[in-house]
């Protein structure tokens, strides 16, 4: 018999209600005891169990399994039996004997789990691959719906992680079965990890059958600063910056974007490190293959400043050619530090080709070519011999840079500042942006160079000068202007220096000129010998004090160390040289 309270929460009379049990079971005498009760005896709460829909109660559907009392479950469970009518039987899950206003508890969703479940748990292992869509974003990973509720964590979502895993919602999905916890009902899969194993495969499969000089579409995967990685199915190609046009780029995003399908040639392969090269700009023929009869040596062209470095401009030319003019062919006469000095980006310069390697895809070009080279009239306008006066620009440790007009310098170098000043910097003498008076000496156009001299613009010295007025055997005075451990320099007149080699300091051995005489000492000496082609002064302490001792500077057969032809040696000074030549060259 139908239960009073199921009645009333129906709200129908009681002949109402046999009626539609009748309706749903037929008339034949045949009720719900006869065909549940197998059941009833053995019903607990948690026990999956049959039942059948007797009716409707608002949004409730009313369904009998065999005890006193039925149960309502709300509709919504039941949203896969679109149909559902009075009379179907039911899968149920029994959760409470006795619920609210008497009624059992009864849960249509549950059931419907607890059946997919264990159908997954029945049909499927670890290691199968499973489809299902992704329902919602939970903590750390995915919730995907394959027959049950499963975990995608976000570290096997897909190869590199993406940025946000919510876009995943409502995709279907394919992965891998990692785990299956049964005591715990819990199921984790991985995309990531099918994902990786299909590539494997189809990376296999492609390494066999591409080839180089092969034309691939694929699919680009990633930017950055040096290329883009195009997915070529199974496995990614690198297409360089430098391969993606002829033409000048600076970031590959120029040309590509994600996700974007585009036609490459396969440039190599490196089947051991699975590498493979891509080339977009070689599927069309190279600009340089004709470059030498676009752009000949010598030939004026106009051209834009697209990139300045430290040493140099470059120039482009045309679609994909691009020339370099070095810093050191932007001006004739011009020290220039940095190219920036001359040419600006976007400027539309003149250019003169200087040289073409085809090879490395290199132009040299020139900016000071369109121009005369000054250097060509120099050696006209100074000949060897004119005399000009010039400011200092620049002083080293060799010479000074003389300013002969703007931008052409000449070098007057140390060894012809003076005839007889042993000059070690060009700083004794002048000072930057002082005005000399010099003589060219020689012109080198191709070396773009001009010596310049200053002590020949008067008579060379040692040539009569010296000679006449310092003779071997005369004594003279002199100060003492610098001491060595070989000896000592004797200023005699203005710059003007003889030596005083350590072995004519005294009779006796000397180990220090210091000993003997200090810096400024006024001393009187003898002149061994004078060297005209090497302009060397040799000269003797101790021999000038023996020509006071004997009163005389030597005569008429003395051998100009104040000594007769009879005299005896001293300090075995036959041995060597009387300047002590042998010793030192000054």
């Amino acid at each position: 018999m139908i239960d009073e309270t199921l009645i009333a929460s129906l709200g129908i009379e009681d002949t109402d209600a046999q009626a539609l049990l009748d309706e749903a079971f037929g008339a034949d005498g045949m009720d719900m005891d006869s065909l549940l009760g197998d059941q009833a005896d053995d019903l607990q709460p948690g026990k999956l169990i049959k039942g059948r829909v007797i009716g409707f109660s608002g949004d409730d559907v009313v369904v009998e399994v065999g005890l006193k009392s039925e149960g309502l479950i709300p509709r919504e469970e039941f949203a896969n039996m679109v149909d559902l009518k009075v009379g179907d039987t039911v899968d149920v899950l029994l959760e409470s004997v006795e619920g609210e206003q008497g009624l059992i508890q009864l849960s249509k969703r549950k059931a419907d789990r607890q059946i997919a479940w264990q159908r997954i748990v029945d049909t499927t292992k670890e290691g199968d691959v499973v489809e299902g869509t992704v329902m919602r974003k939970i903590k750390g990973g995915l919730l995907v719906d394959i027959g049950v509720p499963v975990f995608l964590p976000a570290s096997q979502v897909d190869i590199r992680r993406p940025h946000e895993i919510g876009d995943f919602i409502g995709r279907m999905c394919r992965a891998r079965i990692l785990k299956i916890d049964e005591e715990r009902r819990n199921i984790v899969i991985s995309r990531r990890k099918l994902i990786e194993e299909e590539r494997d495969d189809a990376k296999r499969r492609l390494l066999t059958t591409l080839d180089e000089g092969q034309m691939v579409t694929g699919t680009v995967k990633n930017i950055a600063d040096f290329g883009a990685f195009i997915d070529l199915g199974g496995i990614d190609g690198l297409l360089h910056i430098t391969d993606m046009s002829w033409s000048r780029i600076n970031h590959p995003s120029e040309m590509l974007k994600v996700d974007q399908k585009i036609e490459v040639k396969v440039l190599n392969i490196d089947k051991d490190k699975e590498k493979i090269a891509l080339g977009l700009k070689q599927k069309e023929e190279s600009p340089w293959e004709k470059i030498e009869a676009k752009f000949p040596v010598g030939s004026r062209i106009t051209g834009e400043v697209v990139n300045i470095m430290s040493y140099g401009a470059f120039i482009r030319l045309d679609d994909g050619i691009e020339g370099l003019v070095h810093i050191s062919e932007m001006s004739w006469t011009r020290r220039i530090n940095h190219p920036s000095e001359v040419v600006s980006l976007g400027d539309e310069i003149e250019v003169v080709v200087l040289d073409i390697d085809k090879n490395k895809q290199e132009i040299s070009l020139g900016v000071k070519q369109v121009e005369v080279n000054p250097w060509e009239l120099v050696s006209e306008k100074y000949p060897p011999g004119t005399i000009i006066e010039g400011q200092i620009r620049n002083l080293a440790n060799y010479g000074a840079f003389v300013e002969i007009e703007p931008g052409i310098d000449g070098l007057l170098h140390i060894s012809d500042m003076s005839w007889t000043k042993k000059v070690t910097h060009p700083n004794e003498l002048y000072k930057k942006g002082d005005v000399v008076r010099c003589v060219v000496l020689e012109v080198e156009q191709d070396k773009q160079r001009v010596s310049l001299g200053v002590k020949q613009l008067t008579e060379d010295p040692w040539i009569n000068a010296i000679p006449d007025a310092y003779k071997p055997g005369m004594v003279v005075r002199g100060h003492v202007t610098k001491i060595t451990n070989f000896g000592v320099f004797v200023e005699l007149e203005d710059d003007l220096e003889g030596l005083l080699h350590i072995s004519e300091l005294a009779d006796h051995k000397v180990e220090n000129p210091q000993d003997v005489v200090k810096a400024n000492d006024e001393i009187d000496v003898k002149i061994l010998r004078v060297d005209t082609s090497d302009r060397k002064i040799g000269l003797s302490l101790k021999r000038a004090q023996w020509g006071d001792a004997s009163g005389g500077e030597g005569g008429e057969g003395d051998d100009g160390m104040g000594r007769g032809p009879d005299a005896p040696s001293r300090g075995g000074m036959d041995d060597h040289d009387a300047m002590g030549t042998d010793k030192i060259q000054f």
